[in-house]
């Protein structure tokens, strides 16, 4: 998948589900919960056990797009597209790793903050900007970047929830990340994916409504 064409598809769909866990027995069925829900876009942060693994178990489905999470260096790039990765995401704003990501032919999202940040971003190749963490004004804070910005791709990650997703899909994000509040820990812990399917539901379709 090109990277335009990746960039294409996570505008129809709206959402990516967005898996960090320790528990090695729960990551399969979590993310297949979400799988369930209705996301076909997903994402391994590399924190995950065995994740090189479960991104080409997973990659190897013809309806899934993975990607790579916590994308550091560009040894976690070429490993994570070798398992199957076909975007890549970091915390972080690393030219190195756009720079991977562009000889390795696959998307990038690096994590960014400010509106400086975000144009650094968007000039050094990367096809999306991460917003990550995302501030307390959420929303606002991303209509404020793209008055002056309107070219950028705005991602929000961290803090977006099945209440204000709806707001950020307004104020102009191409698309959101969920995290912690679909894979919620205790959910994970105690094994109940049923949980995790049916928020993942109402969360995609609250994505996708605006």
């Amino acid at each position: 998948m090109k990277p335009d064409d990746f960039v294409e598809l996570f505008g129809r769909e709206r959402a990516s589900a967005i898996l960090r866990t320790s528990y090695a027995e729960a990551v399969v069925p979590a993310m297949q919960a979400a799988v369930d829900a209705g996301f076909r876009i997903i994402e391994f942060t590399l924190t995950v056990p065995n994740v090189y693994d479960h991104i080409a178990a997973f990659a190897a489905r013809d309806d899934l797009v993975v990607g790579a999470g916590t994308v550091l260096t560009p040894e976690d790039a070429r490993r994570a597209v070798e398992a199957g990765a076909r975007f890549l995401v970091s915390p972080v704003c690393d030219p190195e790793v756009i720079d991977a990501a562009a000889r390795l032919g696959v998307a990038v999202m690096p994590g960014t903050h400010t509106p400086t940040e975000m144009l650094l971003a968007h000039r050094a190749g990367a096809q999306l900007q991460k917003l990550f963490p995302a501030p307390g004004t959420g929303p606002a804070y991303v209509q404020s970047i793209l008055g002056p910005m309107p070219f950028l791709r705005i991602v929000p990650t961290s803090g977006v929830t099945l209440e204000n997703v709806a707001a950020y899909m307004r104020a102009g994000a191409f698309a959101v990340g969920f995290v912690a509040p679909l894979f919620d820990a205790d959910d994970i812990a105690a094994g109940r994916f049923d949980s995790i399917r049916e928020r993942g539901r109402r969360m995609l379709a609250a994505a996708q409504s605006v």
